[in-house]
Order: C-alpha cells, then sequence, then structure tokens
C-alpha cells in the first residue's frame, strides 16, 4: 500500500465497545503461520464508508482459523518481518505464495548504480530490458521470452500498460527514491493483473511512509548529467500526503541521444474509521533525441512525450472487504522522423505523428476471510482508445492534428478462492474477459484458468507449481501501423498462452536460495518480422510457440556470521536459460523484431563491501547471450545486412558514505567501457561516470 499508517493508539481501540478480534493462535508458534507473517487481526463491526476508492493492489486479512481474543492485538505494523505480495487476487506472505516472485527492496534500490526503474530491472534473471536510451529515456520490458507488449506495468496495482504501444508503458511519474519494492512476476497471470499480462507483470509499490519526512538529492556527472529529485510527507492524525519531483537531463553519449526528463507524483491516504481512501496522481515529461530508435537509416529522430494519471482507490476491512478502484490515464506522444531544426530535411517528408492514448477503468475486488481461506470475486471495465495522426480508421470530423481514431472496451469478471491450510496453500480459480473490438467474432469472450499451489516443508522451505492461461489484444501500432518500413495488419487476432512452472524456496539465517523450471506454449502470437520480397517488416500472428527454460538464485548476508565490520557483507547471484522451440522459426529463420530476440542466457550477481565506517561499496555484474538477429546498417552504403547478436558482460559499481542524514555516493556504469546493443544499431552508453548527494529530515 502506498501510505500505511499505523492503527490508533491503544485507548482508541478500546473505547470501541461494538467490535470483536479474531486472532490467528492455531498458526502462532510456526514462522510460516499467517499470523506470524502479517501481523493484523482481523475486526469485525460496523463499517463505515461505502463506494471507497483508490490505487493499489489488493489485499486482505487472512482466515481465522480458531479462537477469540477480547484484547486487540497491539502488535505495530512496524514490525513486519514478512514481505507480503500481490501474487493472487488476495495479497499473501512470500513464504506462502504459489507462483515465482522476486522482490526488489528499497535496500538493494539505494545500494544500486541505477538511475531509473528500468535499469534496476536489468539485474534480475528472467527480465529482459532491451533499452534504446539511458536512465529510463525508453526501454522494453520482457518477461520470460515474451515481447515488451506482453508484460502489464503497474504502480501500485494499477495497470497502466500503454494500449498504444509498450514503448511507453514505463512512461510514469516514478523517481527511484519514491520506490519501496517492486515485485516481478513471471509467467502468464491473467488472472492477478488482468488480460494484458500475457507473460507476467511488474508492479511499482512507492514506500510506506509512516511520519512527515523530507529528502532532497542532486547529482551530476559525464555527457553533460545532471538530476535532482524531492519528496515530502506530511502526516496528520487520519491522513498522510506526500509529493515527490524530479528532473532528470543529460546532453547525450552520442549525437541526437540528449534527454529531459520531468517526474511529478502527489500520493494522499485517507483514514475513514475503519476504512481508508488512497488517492494519487502524477504527470511524467519526456524530450529526448531518438538516434535511430525505430530506423537505423535516420538519426535525427526525437519523441516528445507526456503521460498523466489519477486513481483513487478504497478499502473497507472485516471479514468481508471491498476494494474498489477508479483511475485514468492519457499520454500524448509527438513523433519526429527528423528533429525540429535538422537541416536538409527531405521535401516527402509531411511532419510529425501525433498520438494520444486514454485509459479508464472501474473495478472492484470482494473478499471474504473464512475457515476454509479467502474468496474473492469481482470484475473490471477497461476502457482503451486512440487518436491520432496516423493510426486507427478515419474520424468523420478530425480534429486538430487528430485524423483517426480506434476504441475497445474490455470487460472481465474474476472468481479466486485461496484455501490457506497447515502447510499448504492452493489457489485456484479463473478471469472470463470480453472485448467488444471482437464483438463480430467467436473469439470475443474467453475463460482464463489459474491453479498454484504451494507446500511448507518446514520453516525454511517451500514447494510451488502453478499452471495459468493468459490472453492480450494486439496494441494499436500492430494493428494500424503503416510508415517507413514497417505494415501493420488491422486483421491481428489476440493472443494465447498457457505456461505451467514449479521450482522451490528457502529462507533462512541470512540464506535466500530457489529454483524454477518453466514452460509455456503461445499461439497466435503477435511479432514483426521481416519479408525479404518487399523489405519491410510486418506485423503477424505466428504459429505456436513453445518456450521452456530454468533458473535459480542464492543470496547470502554474510554479515550475519562475519559481523558487521567484515569486508565481504553479501551477496547475491541469478542465472536463467531459456529455449524457444518454433516449427516456423525452424522452417523459415525469419528475422524478428522481438519474439525471436530472446535471452537464452543470463547471468547476474552483486556483491557487497564494508570498507570503512559508513563506507561501503557495491558491485553488480551481468552477463547475457540474445538469440536472434537483426540487420546491421551501414550508413556510408546504406545496406543492410543479416548479423547476430553478440554476447555481452557488464560491470557496475557504486560507492557509498553515510554520514548521520546525509550520503554521498559515486556511480562507474559500464566500468570496462563494453561495446553492445540490446537492438539492433542503437549503440549503449560506454563508460559512464556520475555522483550526487542525497539529504533526508525525518
Amino acid at each position: 500500500m502506498p501510505f500505511p499508517i499505523p492503527n490508533k493508539k491503544m485507548n482508541r481501540q478500546r473505547e470501541v465497545s461494538t467490535r470483536e478480534t479474531f486472532r490467528f493462535k492455531r498458526f502462532a508458534r510456526k514462522s510460516y503461520s499467517i499470523f506470524n507473517s502479517i501481523r493484523k487481526t482481523v475486526t469485525i463491526g460496523a463499517l463505515a464508508g461505502s463506494a471507497l476508492l483508490s490505487a493499489h493492489a489488493a489485499s486482505v486479512e487472512p482466515p481465522e482459523r480458531a479462537g477469540i481474543q477480547s484484547k486487540p492485538d497491539t502488535i505495530p505494523d512496524k514490525e513486519l518481518d514478512e514481505v507480503v505480495v500481490t501474487a493472487s487476487k488476495a495479497q499473501l506472505p512470500l513464504n506462502m505464495t504459489a507462483r515465482q516472485v522476486t522482490v526488489i527492496t528499497s535496500k538493494e534500490i539505494e545500494r544500486s548504480p541505477v538511475r531509473s526503474a528500468e535499469e534496476l530491472l536489468n539485474y534480475v534473471p528472467g527480465v529482459d530490458i532491451l533499452q534504446r536510451g539511458p536512465h529510463g529515456v525508453q526501454a522494453d520490458i520482457s518477461l520470460r521470452g515474451g515481447s515488451f507488449d506482453q508484460a502489464a506495468i503497474l504502480l501500485n496495482g494499477i495497470n497502466l500498460t500503454n494500449p498504444q504501444t509498450g514503448h511507453y508503458s514505463f512512461d510514469i511519474p516514478i523517481n527511484l527514491s519514491d520506490i519501496e519494492r517492486i515485485e516481478i512476476i513471471q509467467g502468464a497471470s491473467s488472472l492477478i493483473f488482468g488480460a494484458s499480462a500475457f507473460s507476467g507483470g511488474v508492479n511499482i509499490i512507492t514506500r510506506n511512509d509512516r511520519q512527515s519526512n523530507f529528502f532532497v538529492k542532486t547529482e551530476g556527472g559525464m555527457h553533460g548529467l545532471f538530476g535532482a529529485e524531492t519528496r515530502g510527507a506530511v502526516k496528520t492524525e487520519r491522513s498522510l500526503h506526500r509529493m515527490s519531483a524530479g528532473y532528470k537531463h543529460s546532453d547525450g553519449y552520442i549525437r541526437n541521444s540528449d534527454y529531459n526528463i520531468v517526474n511529478l507524483l502527489w500520493q494522499s491516504r485517507f483514514n475513514i474509521e475503519s476504512s481508508t481512501v488512497d488517492i494519487q496522481a502524477g504527470i511524467n515529461e519526456k524530450r529526448y533525441g531518438a538516434n535511430t530508435f525505430y530506423s537505423a537509416a535516420y538519426p535525427d529522430q526525437y519523441d516528445d512525450t507526456r503521460g498523466v494519471f489519477a486513481s483513487i482507490r478504497g478499502e473497507t476491512v472485516g471479514k468481508m472487504k471491498f476494494i474498489p478502484q477508479l483511475y485514468w490515464s492519457r499520454h500524448y506522444d509527438i513523433y519526429h522522423l527528423f528533429r525540429p531544426g535538422t537541416p536538409d530535411v527531405p521535401s516527402w517528408y509531411g511532419g510529425p505523428n501525433y498520438h494520444r492514448s486514454d485509459l479508464f477503468g472501474l473495478n472492484l475486488n470482494m473478499q471474504y476471510a473464512s475457515l476454509v481461506g479467502i474468496t474473492s470475486i469481482g470484475g473490471e471495465f477497461r476502457n482503451e482508445g486512440i487518436v491520432s495522426s496516423n493510426l486507427g480508421r478515419p474520424m468523420r470530423r478530425p480534429s486538430g492534428n487528430y485524423t483517426k481514431w480506434d476504441n475497445r472496451s474490455n470487460i472481465s469478471l474474476f472468481a479466486e478462492h485461496n484455501f490457506v491450510f497447515n502447510k499448504v496453500t492452493l489457489s485456484a480459480g479463473g478471469l472470463y474477459n470480453y472485448n467488444s473490438a471482437l464483438a463480430d467474432t467467436l473469439n470475443a469472450g474467453g475463460f482464463y484458468p489459474a491453479v498454484n499451489i504451494s507446500w511448507r516443508l518446514n520453516d525454511a522451505s517451500t514447494l510451488f507449481a502453478s499452471w495459468n492461461r493468459s490472453t492480450r489484444m494486439p496494441t494499436f501500432t500492430d494493428l494500424y501501423y503503416n510508415a517507413g518500413k514497417h505494415r501493420g495488419f488491422s486483421g491481428l487476432t489476440p493472443e494465447y498462452s498457457q505456461s505451467v512452472e514449479t521450482g522451490w524456496r528457502f529462507r533462512k539465517m541470512g540464506v535466500t536460495a530457489g529454483l524454477n523450471l518453466f514452460y509455456s506454449i503461445g499461439d497466435n502470437l503477435i511479432d514483426w518480422t521481416y519479408d525479404a520480397s518487399d523489405g519491410l517488416y510486418h506485423a503477424r500472428n505466428l504459429a505456436s510457440l513453445g518456450t521452456y527454460g530454468a533458473g535459480w538464485e542464492l543470496a547470502l548476508e554474510l554479515k550475519r556470521w562475519l559481523g558487521e565490520k567484515h569486508l565481504l557483507q553479501s551477496i547475491q547471484m541469478g542465472y536463467q536459460y531459456m529455449m524457444q522451440e518454433s516449427g516456423e522459426a525452424t522452417a523459415n529463420n525469419p528475422i524478428s523484431a522481438y519474439v525471436y530476440n530472446y535471452l537464452k542466457h543470463k547471468f547476474s550477481t552483486g556483491i557487497q563491501h564494508r570498507l570503512a565506517n559508513n563506507l561501503t561499496l557495491s558491485w553488480n555484474l551481468r552477463w547475457q547471450e540474445r538469440k536472434g538477429g537483426y540487420l546491421s546498417f551501414n550508413p556510408e552504403t546504406g545496406e543492410e545486412i543479416p548479423a547476430p547478436f553478440k554476447p555481452h558482460c557488464l560491470v557496475d559499481a557504486k560507492v557509498n558514505y553515510d554520514f548521520r542524514q546525509i550520503d554521498f555516493y559515486l556511480n562507474f556504469n559500464n566500468l570496462f567501457n563494453t561495446n553492445y546493443v540490446d537492438l539492433g544499431n542503437i549503440p549503449q552508453p560506454g563508460f559512464w561516470l556520475s555522483g550526487g548527494i542525497g539529504i533526508r529530515i525525518q
């Protein structure tokens, strides 16, 4: 939740004579128990407020197992020792989930040499970040070999995935200092996050401010780098309000790679008796040189984007919870093939492309805690629309630069039950999804079930297995984009997939480890593939594609054994292997823009050192090998030659010095100046030195 505020004082609790408090005594002595993990009570009584709205993933207190106590629970929220994650419609502790969930904590964020959430995700095995520009300018997020359009991007549980194109799904007003944690679920996740979560979802959760505070940071570095962030929180008796702002600028590391990024975010939580109302709103602006972003033949591209959003969410408490939420998002994009001011612009150039995409959503999650677990039922209405100069169907009455449009509505209904037993958690449910764009076809609606189970072998180990199905509609770019060497196809059909997964988790005495095996099969997958007969990339539905793989992770908090003053404090490692099976790819060996260009191998590690009092050093290394290839462009001859992606290894480092409430740091990115590309023909930055100072006031 964006702003959890501790329960009121004990004397206020005692004043409420009409309430009874249920506590979970059966599992109280077990580290895997619901009660010990969540440390909350299920309070039954008069519930004030109705139709409460805001933005974050749903949560529910676990089902009571046995025993009633008249004394209220007095354990404060700050004593939570278990991360509660959104791996089902009801939030559960991480050790009880039946899905592979990766959690990046605020501590990991602080010690990582990164300047954006996208770069942070680079260190996660199974997550593929294909960057066009650095520091969050633009990056495509791929999960387990899926395309960037198949990953759902959420902010506090609000699905802000852009219907125009996944290139803009991360245009959200978030600074690194705003983030409490990031949850990554890989594999089909339509039941959890909605129909767009075809290959998984990334849920960014903002900080849990509990009191008034203030923070400011400024930084600078090579290539004209400058950045500043500030945030503050004000707490009252019944509310908490937070505002944050950020600015990032660089002159660019190559020609036409400069950028300016502005973020503004406002969040408020109101306590209304036993219920809460969360409100958030923000704006993100990006202006950047897009050197060869979408076509290697044009180095003077430029993009000007702006995204705004607002949401409101409410949550009641008790055995029966009501969690309604309402959200709205709008994204503007002005794309220039030739940057304003570029000399000698060809006469055939007709000017920039103008796009405006809109999201509107309303959903309700009702959760009931009983002796047999947590039942969740509800639904969502989500409308997606676009007006554009080149995407969509012709408008009857053009408006300014907009001459085309399209609109579709998605209606989904879901039901899920989490059976919570002594050692076993079983989650079973399904999502029924209907899309208005398919109203005249047999594929207008479909059912997407999910079954997940976890078995706690002991206090430290858990086995889990899952089976999930999902679907995704094509983006408006897939359907309509016809410019340059790209041809969309309005006849594209939805994608379908199902995935199975099994794995093991271990957590005890400073050791965290995990293993996972997975297999997914997708039908009608959408990709842009090169046709040598006309020299164009066409949007197509591919034949069946199977993806299988395995991965492991290990984290050691060495300071628990070696001492707080030892040079070596902690180490984290992870690896994922992945392979595709496709008869179409084997027969035709297509040049793919996205789907077939997956990471076969990815290894990452992070090491933290204590150099002296308050002085630390963090290392991050990642090595990866990508399958597939691209058309390498020769600017002198204008020729395009097929070329494979080359494996590469990157090393980053960060030095931190904390003095009371002041933090000094230096970032060393791409320490060995490695030459590499994530997407064809777009060289990524070499060595980049930056540094800054942050001040905290509480």
